[in-house]
């Protein structure tokens, strides 16, 4: 089938790569021209493993364009993505002023020929219809173009622009990290729409994922495909990521109690995990969530929730159970280096989760934040942050290229991430080089055993 992605982020990206990667035609529209270059290069602008392996593959097949040409990728596509970017605005709702953008755009380009319009962004319940006006009003701008400075006599007739379309709800639940596997090895395909023909394309698009042809695991059963209308597909998405970070609370409310009693919450978390009903995902006590998708989406949730009258209580405690839970460290600091003014403290990892270079909303941010507040010299170590070079947004910390000179005069290191490569420093060596040996580990992630036979004094997170 022949497919347009606008929008080049981690959704869109990936979305093109890996359906071009299963065989369907598609160009991957992006008004970034320097971005542009850099895809059609076979380079991706992301680091996400697996991406730009299946990015050179879909390029030497044939199979992916790039472009900053909306018009181009309209007139091609049976089916348009749209994942342009929808970031929150200080009331907490979504701003969606670049989905506009695009709806109109698209709607300005259509000439004949029908076509499925996918709401892939994270969009406000309700913007389904929303896209459809706009597209409207796309066409109607266009139409009036056509009109002759001198007007229209009356015996004239102006073409009148045909277009016919739909709009469906696809939300995506990729995470970070593993977005290719996960594109590849989903645990449902939601799909929000009341056009039967535009629901049987999106059907036969994802057939080869359905069918699990490119799973990890081809033996098990097709892959659930769940369609129902466009409201309740754009709360399914929100639904789930504000029930992942609500559980995230949870757990971490639990280790804050543990850390009070003297119970150890990785033994909490298995044993409440161990229940069908509960499941030992996102148990893992910590620092807090962040990222690009849990705090906007939860915080939209609540503004929708506020739109309509109701208090979503939950929520908003669930929000401020994170926010306190991100500073755990420095109490923690504190604890073991009493004043922290003149310390230096090293910081195992800065973006929000492993395996991606992406800073949105990290909690490493706030912990540079509040340390320098304190008055304490902030280092950082990060796999992919230190080899990059990317230092946007990050002020108050000296980024090292190795752990070795992360811990060299440090007062206490912090994990921060949870990368796997921090499973095998060698923390016998790092601790001869720090002024005092603490560890304090936010992630719950190292062998407490391990850590005091390398000479660290361990502080885990309701341990």
């Amino acid at each position: 089938m022949r497919v347009c992605v606008i929008g080049t982020g981690y959704v869109g990206l990936v979305t093109g790569a890996c359906l071009a990667h299963i065989g369907h035609d598609v160009i991957c529209v992006d008004n970034n021209e320097e971005k542009v270059k850099l895809m059609k290069s076979g380079q991706s602008p992301i680091f996400e493993p697996g991406l730009s392996e299946i990015m050179q593959s879909a390029i030497s097949a044939g199979k992916i364009q790039f472009t900053t040409d909306l018009g181009a990728g309209v007139n091609h596509g049976e089916i348009l993505f749209i994942a342009v970017g929808t970031p929150p605005l200080p009331t907490g709702e979504s701003d969606t002023r670049y989905v506009e953008a695009v709806a109109r755009g698209i709607g300005t380009h259509l000439n004949g020929g029908y076509k499925v319009i996918v709401n892939k962004s994270t969009v406000p319940i309700g913007s389904g219809d929303w896209v459809r006006m706009i597209v409207l009003d796309g066409i109607a701008e266009r139409q009036k173009t056509l009109v002759p400075a001198g007007g229209v006599r009356d015996d004239e007739q102006l073409p009148e622009i045909t277009a016919q379309f739909d709009v469906v709800s696809n939300p995506e639940f990729l995470r970070e990290g593993s977005a290719v596997y996960d594109t590849f090895n989903p645990d449902r395909i939601v799909l929000g729409g009341n056009s039967s023909k535009a629901i049987a394309m999106m059907e036969q698009l994802y057939a080869p994922i359905v069918e699990r042809k490119y799973a990890e695991d081809q033996s098990l059963p097709p892959v659930p495909v769940l369609v129902t209308d466009l409201s309740s597909a754009e709360m399914i998405k929100y639904a789930a990521n504000a029930f992942l970070a609500t559980k995230i609370s949870f757990i971490n409310e639990v280790a804050n109690i543990c850390d009070r009693v003297g119970a150890d919450v990785t033994q909490v978390a298995k044993g409440i995990g161990l229940d069908s009903r509960i499941g030992n995902k996102f148990l893992n006590a910590g620092i807090g969530w962040g990222g690009s998708c849990f705090p906007k989406d939860v915080a939209a949730l609540i503004h929708t929730a506020d739109d309509y009258g109701y208090e979503a209580q939950l929520l908003k405690a669930a929000v401020s159970v994170n926010e306190r839970q991100r500073l755990i460290a420095v109490e923690k600091l504190q604890q073991a280096l009493k004043i922290l003014k003149g310390k230096t403290v090293g910081l195992l990892g800065l973006t929000f989760k492993p395996d991606t270079d992406d800073m949105r909303d990290a909690p490493a941010l706030n912990l540079i934040e509040q340390l320098n507040r304190l008055g304490a010299k902030v280092k950082a170590y990060d796999p992919i942050v230190s080899q990059s070079g990317l230092r946007d947004g990050l002020t108050g910390v000296l980024v090292e290229t190795d752990p070795q000179r992360l811990a060299d005069g440090c007062d206490a290191l912090v994990i921060v991430t949870e990368w796997q490569q921090f499973k095998t420093l060698d923390y016998a060596q790092m601790a001869k080089l720090m002024n005092h040996p603490v560890m304090i580990d936010g992630r719950n992630f190292l062998d407490p055993e391990m850590m005091l036979r390398a000479g660290f004094q361990y502080i885990g997170v309701g341990r």
